[in-house]
């Protein structure tokens, strides 16, 4: 980096006016870029960006215009947080302008139930496209770990066409390939086994207290494309102080996600008790329970349910949040007291996910796993 653009980022970042100590002349462009920064940075321009101001969506075009996705998304975190710009969000221009990401869409769930009519559609379009941004970064490594992991329980030699292991049968069968015709004959054809129903059923049990946003985006996005693999069942559960079974939304995560209500107390044992009843084969279940464990019910009742599941062969993981964002405030007695029954409690970044579903499904050790990725276990 030359010494002028490293004394032009210097004055960018100082701001002008007192601030500036480095005798740097902004040209035409860098002085709109710092107007976009004093705007939201500059503690004597709070308020500056007020939810009323037609500035703002032109604000948000121009830090879309100056900086990289990357930047423009920590930017708007940072106004809503600092400058109380939440109202900005009923405004339908000002959320076309608006960078999507998963952030976004927590915020849109959390405000979900009073975004005016004339907005819910742009709100669901901007979910919509940070929904299939992720469905397209995710799908196939999770069907491909899960898969995996259930195909090597089974086989089958004379399957059915969609149960077919074209991979395995190709490999089977290359000695039958037909130089002429550019082609293997599949004399030898080979199954993943017994697709046709359910080999293992998965819990996904979702604090949707606000503290739990991005964790509930990924989570949705995830049961949505554990739903449409063949071998696993996938239910979904989200509770605050009531519970509400999503599991029918599934095929459609825009509409779970509208479906969900952050905000509100957290009862982990009335959760726990539902899921207690959906489960019908405890010893082929995989319950991951993604929760703070902070319990705002019955908490002596809600570890009571805990030693029930694992005394009923119920594979049980706490995951404290499923983001990118790092482990969250938690309760580190009930953690404590979890990690003591033998259920792996810890956080999980979206990458890691589908290798921990592969890794439970077929009954490995969790924490052993952990370990591996270097993930630290919650005590």
């Amino acid at each position: 980096m030359t010494d002028e653009n490293y004394t032009r980022k210097w004055r960018l970042i100082l701001g002008g006016h007192q601030n500036d100590g480095t005798g740097y002349t902004l040209n035409e462009k860098d002085m709109q870029m710092d107007k976009t920064l004093e705007a939201l940075y500059d503690s004597d321009k709070q308020g500056g960006l007020g939810p009323s101001s037609p500035s703002v969506s032109r604000w948000l075009g121009d830090i879309r215009t100056f900086f990289p996705s990357g930047v423009v998304q920590v930017m708007q975190q940072d106004a809503l947080k600092r400058l109380n710009l939440t109202q900005m969000l009923f405004e339908k221009e000002m959320l076309e302008n608006v960078e999507p990401d998963v952030h976004l869409v927590a915020t849109l769930m959390t405000l979900s139930r009073v975004i005016p009519e004339k907005t819910k559609d742009t709100a669901r379009q901007v979910v919509r496209k940070v929904v299939d941004q992720l469905l397209k970064k995710l799908s196939q490594p999770t069907q491909q770990a899960i898969i995996g992991s259930l195909n090597r329980s089974t086989r089958n030699t004379r399957p059915r066409h969609n149960e077919i292991n074209w991979h395995n049968t190709i490999l089977k069968n290359l000695k039958h390939y037909q130089p002429e015709y550019k082609t293997i004959i599949p004399e030898q054809r080979i199954g993943y086994g017994r697709k046709r129903s359910s080999l293992k059923d998965v819990v996904l049990c979702l604090d949707q207290s606000g503290s739990m946003g991005t964790s509930v985006v990924y989570s949705g996005i995830f049961g949505s494309v554990m739903a449409s693999i063949p071998a696993i069942k996938t239910k979904m559960v989200v509770f605050d102080t009531a519970v509400v079974d999503l599991t029918e939304e599934l095929t459609d995560p825009v509409e779970l996600l509208f479906g969900v209500q952050l905000g509100g107390g957290t009862d982990i044992n009335a959760a726990l008790k539902y899921c207690q009843q959906i489960i019908t084969k405890p010893l082929d279940t995989v319950l991951v329970l993604i929760t703070d464990l902070y319990e705002g019910g019955d908490q002596n009742g809600m570890r009571k349910r805990a030693v029930e599941m694992i005394s009923a062969g119920i594979q049980v993981i706490v995951l404290l949040a499923l983001s990118d964002d790092g482990a969250p405030s938690y309760d580190h007695s009930n953690a404590q007291f979890l990690s003591n029954l033998g259920i792996p409690v810890f956080a999980c970044t979206p990458d890691k996910f589908p290798d921990l579903m592969a890794t439970a499904l077929s009954k490995q050790d969790v924490t052993q796993w952990a370990a591996k990725e270097d993930i630290v276990l919650k005590k």
